[in-house]
């Protein structure tokens, strides 16, 4: 696989790390007493468990991964969701995956911190050959250690593409094909992991979000954070694009996109993580920021993500769901718009 990357000039670049488009959004410098606090009164787990409970929670949004699907190289897109952010996008020829959280915690090395409520559908050794690899940031529940090695130990050697100031971690870690990248830089793929070369070019564009980023108490902001373009054919007429936001709050950084690289054809949008709304707002949307996003981006389809798998905020697991469908409804949308897979599951997209 061969990559080219295009720098543009560091945007919102400070001397003591990154930060957002709107220069007023300051994430990240909590008050350790706050986190005790906020820890103590519950706002990092849900106030309640889905309605029939978790087993039955796991069991109703679960299906058996196809692995002889996933095997098969695919032209026309086809997405697969392994629970949270994970998505495995099958295009053009390339297997693309994002952020794969496939432990059983989303904390260090995948054994401490939230723990996860449904199974993932497979490990990160069962997984088909990785030709790109996208980290929108280094949070645990996005960048996990325990994935990551696992899929090192089974042979896998994608391109990986993450933000600036996260290569070092990979490094240490003697993990090659890492390329940083800075907000609207983009980088073109021409073969898959094999050599072997693409009908169509893929281009990766490092899109801006509204978030932040630490890994440990030291290193608040010292590392971008975004999402990823994925767009086959770029230029042509019939360009296909996806969009992994990453992680975000509202902003117009999305009808940025839009206006800079074209209306998106499939959305990996966040609709869960969104509570409480007093500390959560400016770092996750909900669902109905999500769907202003996915207006914003003229998107035509969407998957949701970011929802049902860890214990991370104060929604029961059942929640985004019912509160999307509310959203959907306020805008007159189908509520097929965005697409609610189960874990495991794949879908082709149409085109």
């Amino acid at each position: 696989m061969t990559a080219e990357t295009v720098h543009a000039s560091p945007p919102h670049h400070r001397e003591t790390g990154f930060a957002n488009s709107d220069p007023a959004v300051v994430i990240g410098h909590f008050p350790w007493y706050e986190m005790v606090w906020r820890s103590l009164r519950g706002d990092f787990k849900p106030r309640a468990a889905p309605a029939k409970g978790y087993a039955a929670f796991a069991k109703e949004w679960s299906v058996p991964v196809d692995h002889a699907r996933l095997a098969r190289r695919q032209q026309a897109p086809t997405v697969t969701w392994l629970g949270h952010v994970s998505v495995l996008l099958q295009v053009g020829g390339l297997n693309v995956l994002t952020d794969p959280t496939l432990a059983d915690f989303a904390g260090p090395y995948g054994r401490f911190g939230a723990p996860r409520m449904v199974p993932a559908p497979l490990r990160g050794d069962m997984l088909p050959p990785i030709d790109v690899l996208l980290i929108s940031h280094n949070h645990f529940d996005h960048l996990c250690d325990a994935t990551i090695a696992a899929m090192v130990r089974s042979g896998q050697r994608p391109q990986i593409f993450v933000p600036l100031g996260l290569k070092a971690w990979f490094d240490a870690r003697s993990i090659p094909n890492v390329t940083e990248l800075d907000w609207w830089d983009h980088a073109d793929v021409s073969s898959d992991t094999d050599g072997k070369a693409l009908l169509q070019p893929v281009r990766i564009h490092f899109t801006p979000s509204q978030h932040w980023s630490r890994r440990t108490p030291l290193d608040t902001n010292a590392s971008r954070w975004g999402g990823y373009m994925v767009e086959r054919n770029p230029g042509a007429t019939d360009a296909w694009r996806f969009l992994f936001p990453g992680d975000t709050g509202y902003s117009a950084d999305f009808r940025t996109i839009r206006e800079r690289l074209g209306a998106v054809d499939f959305l990996a949008l966040p609709i869960g993580a969104y509570l409480p709304r007093d500390f959560m707002k400016n770092m996750h949307v909900n669902p109905a920021d999500a769907v202003q996003l996915m207006l914003d981006l003229d998107a035509k389809q969407a998957m949701g993500v970011h929802w049902g798998t860890f214990k991370l905020t104060q929604e029961s697991f059942d929640q985004p769901p019912l509160d999307l469908l509310v959203a959907l409804q306020a805008h007159d949308l189908a509520q097929d718009r965005v697409w609610l897979l189960r874990h495991g599951e794949t879908r082709a997209i149409a085109t």
